[in-house]
């Protein structure tokens, strides 16, 4: 029988590709920590991101490379090391934070709200640490939907200490305001609460930090492009042709701002029947795929129109928090991972070849 030595193990990882990525396990440096037994093995796989969609394919792969060479037992732990995806030169605002991901629209009442609030409950529940900035000031839904009240703190450094749950830390001007008092601010103003929700928080450190945008195109999407690097953003339509329109100015918005754009979701598909399973395409059909085939980016799926959203969003539930989840909670975890996914590829292009000799 062949002695297995850490180098064969090396040789035999170097032929499994991390699919996204387009690399070998390898050459990426995501093999740690093999031990060798006879002719059993144990090792640690570092995965790009917590939220790695393909975490099963890599297995598998892994197993069969393995078995190749005449492993016995592979006692594969997994791990994840997310990369910062949008270095910038000289000292940042938020050092801590590894990458921003900002949720944006062009129109009001698409759902970019739900979908930030499941974006960032999705991540965290696959092991990330997540923070989310409810950048909408003059109109933040974000504490009503993950059921968080109260006035933040002050810590020792006089930062602001987030609110938190499921695991996401959150941060909004409704806070800081009663009740039904409306905020009547000018731009400056807006710009000015979202640069010291930047710079004044105790956001520790973050996987990701979703910045849920408000609509249009403004004070708010400037100040937060001009702000911090952004690793990308998540755009959110409904099908019909009006919510096409504005989405588009959204995206020509970003381009102006080099800002990349990792894709865009479709909200409210269509509803399906949950008595016959039947779907009706209320605000019509397939435009926010055509919309991104003909723009030449990624379309991210659609979300179903589905009142689980919606009782969990008035509840303080996300839908992907909920003890049953709907359809739309399955879509919005597929969304997050391929968030993850396209962020993580982004960094990992910028990360130096590792050699092992």
């Amino acid at each position: 029988m062949t002695t297995l030595t850490e180098e064969a193990i090396f040789d035999a990882l170097r032929t499994v590709q991390e699919p996204e990525l387009g690399r070998d396990l390898v050459t990426l440096n995501m093999v740690k920590g093999i031990t060798i037994d006879g002719a059993d093995v144990a090792f640690t796989i570092e995965l790009t991101t917590p939220a790695c969609p393909l975490k099963d394919e890599i297995e598998r792969n892994a197993r069969a490379a393995l078995a190749a060479i005449g492993v016995g037992e592979a006692r594969i732990t997994w791990g994840a090391m997310v990369r910062r995806a949008a270095p910038a030169a000289g000292p940042q605002l938020l050092e801590g934070v590894k990458n921003i991901v900002a949720v944006a629209s062009g129109k009001g009442g698409v759902g970019k709200s739900t979908v930030s609030a499941n974006l960032a409950v999705a991540l965290a529940q696959a092991g990330a640490a997540v923070g989310l900035l409810d950048a909408d000031i003059t109109g933040p839904n974000i504490p009503l939907m993950m059921g968080l009240e109260g006035v933040p703190k002050a810590n020792a450094d006089n930062k602001i200490v987030p609110l938190e749950r499921y695991g996401v830390k959150v941060i909004s001007i409704a806070f800081f305001v009663p009740d039904g008092q409306p905020i009547v601010w000018r731009g400056p103003l807006v710009g000015g609460a979202i640069q010291q929700f930047l710079r004044d928080v105790a956001w520790g450190d973050l996987d990701y930090l979703i910045v849920d945008l408000p609509p249009g195109t403004s004070d708010a999407q400037l100040t937060l492009a001009q702000a911090v690097p952004i690793s990308g953003v998540v755009l959110v339509t409904t099908p019909q042709q009006v919510a096409i329109a504005d989405v588009t100015k959204a995206l020509a918005m970003f381009a102006r701002m080099s800002v990349p754009v990792i894709g865009l979701v479709e909200n409210m598909s269509a509803f399906v029947c949950p008595h016959c399973g039947e779907a009706t395409e209320i605000f019509g059909r397939g435009g926010g795929e055509r919309f991104a085939r003909e723009h030449d980016i990624e379309f991210l799926g659609g979300v179903p129109l589905d009142i689980t959203v919606r009782q969990g969003g008035d509840a303080g539930i996300p839908a992907v928090a909920q003890r049953e989840p709907g359809v739309a909670a399955q879509a919005l975890t597929a969304l997050a991972k391929t968030v993850a996914a396209r962020v993580s590829v982004r960094a990992a292009r910028q990360q130096p070849v590792l050699t092992i000799s």
